[in-house]
């Protein structure tokens, strides 16, 4: 009995003035267990009156509470054990600071996060675009949003980016979203026969929605075409870019059919003697 007494009073060097006895470990190792059991607890009883989308955003909010509650639990039980902590941390100022410069992009991320799931934002499945990268969201978590690009590359994006930077939802709105593709013609070219070609493309396309009519646009008289859109409406964002690479295919395909020409820039140059 009088070895376990030794045995949990026995001093660890932490520091020259700081000392840590071993009760004061298995008091923390205690606290600590006790602590995981509670905030399960919480976390068991909240996950039931939430619903499937609000779990995952409830789970990312916890992981940052739970450190957060470790941490003032650390700190009340050094405290209650005789440990100053203020000292230790007075004695370690310099490796705080150098600490907190690294961790000041690691909590500018977490605190973006829980304001990306606080005002939903942003959703999982949802199509965005940002710094020129495209992807739908496939995770979003406390400190990154993970997203899959079109050519199934996965995309983290660090939270902080949402705020300091712009955001392109595409799907925000809902689903269906309204594409174009541009093509120019020759200025022999019929103008009603273009259209029509055009039209008929998009209407056969599977993946293009029939409840809105496809519809052209005569948008200009360029230098050497004459320049035409054509606007038709999907629900299948992420597809955007076989789309309109298949409308593409099926409008050269008709055009030469049809002997309508896609013309090319031409310059004359003239060389002086």
């Amino acid at each position: 009995m009088n070895k376990f007494k030794e045995f949990l009073n026995y001093s660890l060097p932490i520091t020259e003035d700081i000392h840590i006895e071993v009760k004061t470990i298995l008091v923390v190792i205690i606290v600590f267990i006790i602590t995981g059991l509670f905030l399960k607890l919480i976390k068991k009883i909240v996950n039931r009156k939430l619903n499937e989308e609000d779990k995952g955003k409830f789970k990312a909010v916890f992981s940052f509470i739970k450190y957060f509650v470790y941490t003032i639990v650390l700190v009340i039980a050094l405290e209650s054990s005789g440990i100053k902590v203020g000292v230790i941390l007075a004695g370690s100022a310099a490796l705080l600071v150098g600490i907190g410069l690294g961790l000041q992009t690691l909590f500018q991320d977490i605190m973006s996060g829980i304001f990306i799931l606080v005002d939903k934002s942003l959703h999982v499945n949802d199509i965005i675009e940002i710094e020129g990268k495209i992807g739908k969201v496939d995770e979003i978590r406390l400190r990154t949003t993970r997203a899959i690009t079109i050519d199934d590359k996965v995309l983290i994006i660090p939270n902080h980016k949402f705020l300091t930077n712009s955001l392109f939802n595409w799907t925000q709105n809902g689903t269906q979203t309204t594409e174009g593709v541009e093509v120019g013609v020759s200025y022999d070219s019929d103008v009603e026969l273009v259209k029509s070609i055009l039209i008929d493309v998009a209407t056969a396309h599977p993946k293009i929605l029939k409840t809105k009519k496809p519809r052209v646009l005569f948008l200009d008289f360029g230098d050497s075409a004459l320049q035409f859109k054509l606007l038709f409406e999907i629900n299948h964002s992420y597809e955007h870019l076989n789309i309109k690479s298949d409308l593409r295919f099926e409008i050269n395909k008709k055009f030469r059919e049809n002997n309508i020409t896609i013309p090319f820039p031409q310059r004359d140059v003239n060389f002086i003697k």
